[in-house]
């Protein structure tokens, strides 16, 4: 029944997702990192000019994922700032970066991507319907576990470590960016 909940779930997220599009583009991206973002440019493209991601975006060039978030999506981006980078045990992020680590950073960023678009509304509908909290599966293959309350929406991981979303439905042209304040990780 869960599975059959999932795909419900997915289904409707797509549903709103495509009924919404004309309006999603006529509101106004909020600001991120000093920097504007356009809802006609792609995730790469409005990230690389966000003072406070210049730590992902390195990451995603080190990574090699630059080419697939230009890409055509339909992508959700829980993008950590570089203060969540730098929450990080001291040494962390230079290590990731390393080319003999190139196939952890990938699966670390990767879990930071969900393959649909999920704007806040969709996020708290989907959260609503399950009882509280919704488990959605990342491009890197971890589960997360969304949950929504008083307006704030939290994600997850599989080692407990929770994100709160800073900053919600930054529209792109290849689907959404939410800011986050913790980086995400696979179970260990």
């Amino acid at each position: 029944m869960k599975t059959t909940l999932r795909a419900f779930a997915v289904a409707a997220l797509f549903s709103a997702t495509a009924l919404s599009g004309a309006a999603v583009y006529a509101q106004e991206n909020p600001e991120v990192g000093g920097a504007a973002m356009f809802a006609d440019k792609n995730i790469v493209e409005n990230a690389m000019n966000s003072a406070d991601h210049t730590t992902l975006v390195a990451a995603v060039k080190a990574a090699g994922l630059v080419d697939t978030l230009q890409g055509e999506g339909p992508f959700t981006v829980l993008a950590p700032t570089n203060e969540a980078f730098e929450a990080l045990p001291e040494g962390t992020v230079e290590n990731l970066l390393k080319p003999e680590n190139k196939e952890m950073l990938t699966q670390i960023l990767t879990c930071h991507v969900i393959p649909a678009k999920a704007l806040s509304t969709d996020i708290v509908s989907m959260v609503e319907e399950d009882g509280g909290e919704h488990e959605v599966e990342t491009v890197g293959g971890c589960t997360l576990t969304l949950k929504a309350e008083d307006g704030n929406v939290t994600v997850t991981d599989e080692n407990g470590t929770v994100a709160n979303v800073t900053i919600a439905d930054v529209i792109q042209s290849n689907g959404v960016i939410h800011v986050i304040d913790a980086v995400l990780t696979p179970a260990q």
